[in-house]
């Protein structure tokens, strides 16, 4: 028989570790004679990695094309705002993780849901009457991916659902499906500014539904949904009893002629999650930092959500030590001219890519109010030798060098995503190039009624 020794370590603000000691009494069992088992190599990747698909990889990865190489590539398909380094962060953020590092106080363990110092920062940065919060509803995340995770896996357990959008970012799918958990897309409106067709969404939901995902503002749509447009949404919510994961990492990057509402502001009973995060908003998505805000008015998750959080939060035991201790800093210090210049480039870079590719015929671009996209439809009457966007988004890279990303990776065919953070000048060009490509291949009524009759 094996007996053990257990040692709890810990003091401070650190994390308490376990070190466990094995010592062996004999019984022990001879390799190779298990009883029943002959040993033999059988090593086999997990259920769990089966079942993790990635839409937009899938896709891309399939795109067997080489751009046109008289044509330096611009790919307007990466959601990273450091991507064409024209978009820096403020100098007071690197600042404040300079001294961090220096001061040596950041370099080990912290607690798994983060330090306490840095939970009530992020508390006290989002705290306002409609939606009160303190540190004990803060979770910190490696990044706002990490918490869309830990909230997905506390709320929905293997069979049942999950309401997503349509269109709507890759991840939710690929997470959900990992967790053995169902996917139910509810539609989008594009001639509504991508507001949700609430009849639809409400048509989803059964005995089996865990929790609405609900992202504003928007990726992969731009758009920015209206305080009465949240409030039916909440009222749906409501009467469904369902709770809200609110993808909110886009929160307050929104146009001047728009505002952006957290949703929690004007839920009175709805409980939300809501996952953010430094990646977008800061400019940095590479150090990742996110959060979940717990927002709970009348008690509907109670400990038990609280708990589970705590339990999953510790399976990689939080996120860098290095940017928590910066956090403060960088929520307090950071000068609101860097958000206001940040939006300034983001709206006058939208203004252009708008009107370019809406002068270009068989484009139907939606304007945006927010984020760093725009989604453009492709009326492919006019194209029709492209059976999808897929194929049309093929051709423009080896004609054009021109890389968007075909809105099939989100689950809405017939579109396709720019992303709009760019310096202008390759704005310019990319619609330039995209322009001459749509020329080359449009067919008016005419045109594609007899390539029909042809094929």
């Amino acid at each position: 028989m094996d007996s053990y020794l257990i040692q709890v370590n810990g003091h401070g603000d650190h994390a308490p570790m376990l070190d466990v000691h094995l010592k062996s009494t004999g019984n022990t069992i001879s390799p190779g004679k298990a009883k029943g088992r002959k040993p033999r190599w059988a090593v086999r990747a997990s259920e769990m990695s089966k079942k993790t698909f990635n839409p937009i990889r899938a896709i891309v990865d399939s795109m067997k094309v080489e751009p046109n190489p008289k044509k330096a590539m611009i790919s307007l398909s990466l959601g990273d705002p450091t991507a064409f380094g024209n978009l820096p962060t403020n100098d007071e953020v690197t600042r404040a993780v300079k001294e961090v590092l220096d001061s040596g106080q950041y370099n080990g363990y912290a607690p798994s849901v983060g330090y306490q110092s840095c939970r009530e920062a992020v508390a006290a940065y989002y705290n306002c009457p409609e939606a009160p919060l303190k540190a004990q509803d803060v979770i910190l995340t490696s990044g706002c991916s990490q918490a869309i995770e830990l909230a997905l896996a506390v709320l929905a357990n293997p069979g049942q659902n999950i309401l997503v959008p349509r269109p709507g970012f890759s991840l939710y799918k690929t997470l959900a499906l990992s967790m053995g958990i169902e996917v139910k897309l509810y539609n989008l409106l594009p001639e509504k500014a991508w507001e949700i067709d609430l009849e639809h969404l409400e048509s989803l939901v059964d005995e089996k539904t865990a929790c609405l995902i609900v992202n504003n503002p928007s990726n992969p749509c731009g758009s920015v949904f209206s305080k009465s447009h949240l409030q039916e949404i909440l009222a749906v919510a409501s009467r469904q009893c369902v709770p809200i994961l609110a993808d909110e990492i886009y929160g307050d990057m929104v146009f001047a002629d728009c505002k952006y509402e957290p949703i929690a502001t004007l839920s009175t009973n709805v409980p939300i999650l809501s996952c953010g995060g430094l990646a977008k908003r800061w400019l940095v998505p590479g150090w990742r930092m996110g959060w979940i805000l717990i927002h709970d008015r009348r008690d509907i998750f109670g400990n038990e959500i609280r708990d589970g959080l705590l339990r999953l939060s510790q399976r990689i035991l939080g996120p860098c030590t290095i940017v928590q201790g910066a956090l403060e800093r960088i929520l307090h210090r950071t000068p609101p001219e860097f958000y206001h210049n940040t939006l300034s480039i983001l709206k006058s870079n939208a203004d252009l890519c708008y009107a370019a590719l809406s002068a270009i015929p068989g484009l139907q671009p939606v304007r945006p109010a927010g984020a760093m996209y725009l989604m453009v439809e492709i009326e492919m009457e006019h194209f029709p030798e492209f059976e999808n966007d897929v194929e049309f988004t093929e051709r423009l890279i080896s004609e054009q060098s021109v890389f968007c990303l075909p809105a099939t990776c989100f689950e809405y065919p017939n579109f396709f995503r720019v992303v709009i953070t760019m310096p202008e000048e390759m704005i310019l060009e990319a619609c330039s190039r995209i322009q001459e490509f749509c020329e080359m291949h449009y067919q008016g009524a005419e045109g594609a009624q007899d390539l029909e009759c042809d094929k």
